[in-house]
């Protein structure tokens, strides 16, 4: 495989901060207040070891926190009171305690916005701005936003989805989401696409995206990861969630090489020495 090296910079800005992302991806460390997680060791509903998991995070050399209220999948209801309850103020609380960039992992705008209010500079969205608000939003917030694609919504499940062409249909979504974002007034370098492995795909569906990682970045945005101990890598490898470590870092590693520039994990010290090394190798062969 040839390593995805385009020959402009592929430029993000986050907050006031612009990044360029042509040979060294960010690593964003996955801090979820719930007490449902998929993935159990990153359940910290509890203030305390949510702050402790945070610290270990940043001290494990994260790039971005994605902070996160309501798991993915189905799971007992959180309403909107209940997620700006858990969310806004551990924002608030993390930007007085880091200068690092955070990211809220919301698909409603009224949360968003909230967080954004508080110092959040990412809105990481799986339901492709399903809420009309949302960029809008994000554009008064002077925010960027992750277009992610899911066939159906968040919390429901998808058992059994088809595509005639799994990677076309997921690029012509992503490519359409862009487009709403530059049209509620964002500007391209605040726009990160994101394939959304497991969101409505099958194993085998999920790994093809992540084989055609560098056709995603070829559509000239920042691409996100998102693989960390998911579904597909248990399926294939007959593993259960918590013994998925090394397949994550190999997804990491195989999608950074594609073009993945932001890699949304729960490993953050492992990462960083894949993102690491192969940022090497990228600044060798550019």
């Amino acid at each position: 495989m040839t390593a995805f090296l385009p020959n402009t910079p592929i430029v993000l800005t986050l907050g006031e901060t612009t990044y360029d992302l042509r040979t060294r991806a960010l690593v964003m460390g996955i801090l979820n207040r719930t007490r449902d997680s998929f993935y159990g060791p990153a359940a910290t509903y509890d203030l305390d070891a949510f702050f402790a998991r945070a610290e270990e995070l940043v001290s494990h050399g994260a790039d971005i926190l994605d902070v996160g209220g309501v798991k993915a999948g189905p799971g007992d209801d959180v309403n909107e009171a209940e997620e700006l309850d858990r969310v806004v103020g551990v924002v608030a609380e993390l930007k007085k305690r880091f200068e690092i960039p955070l990211s809220i992992d919301t698909w409603r705008a009224s949360v968003a916005q909230a967080c954004f209010a508080e110092g959040a500079v990412l809105g990481n969205d799986i339901s492709g701005f399903a809420d009309p608000d949302y960029l809008s939003v994000a554009a008064r917030s002077k925010a960027s936003v992750v277009a992610t694609h899911i066939r159906l919504r968040p919390r429901v499940a998808d058992p059994n989805p088809h595509y005639d062409d799994v990677t076309r249909t997921v690029s012509e979504f992503l490519v359409d989401r862009r487009e709403r974002a530059l049209a509620a007034g964002m500007s391209a370098d605040r726009v990160v696409l994101d394939a959304g492995l497991d969101l409505g795909k099958t194993a085998g569906q999920s790994l093809q995206l992540l084989r055609d990682s560098a056709q995603l970045a070829a559509l000239g945005s920042p691409l996100l990861l998102s693989a960390s101990n998911k579904t597909f890598l248990g399926v294939m490898f007959d593993l259960v969630v918590t013994q998925r470590r090394e397949p994550s870092l190999a997804a990491a590693a195989l999608g950074v090489a594609a073009g993945c520039r932001i890699v949304r994990v729960h490993d953050v010290r492992g990462t960083v020495r894949v993102r690491d090394a192969l940022a090497r190798v990228l600044e060798q062969v550019a």
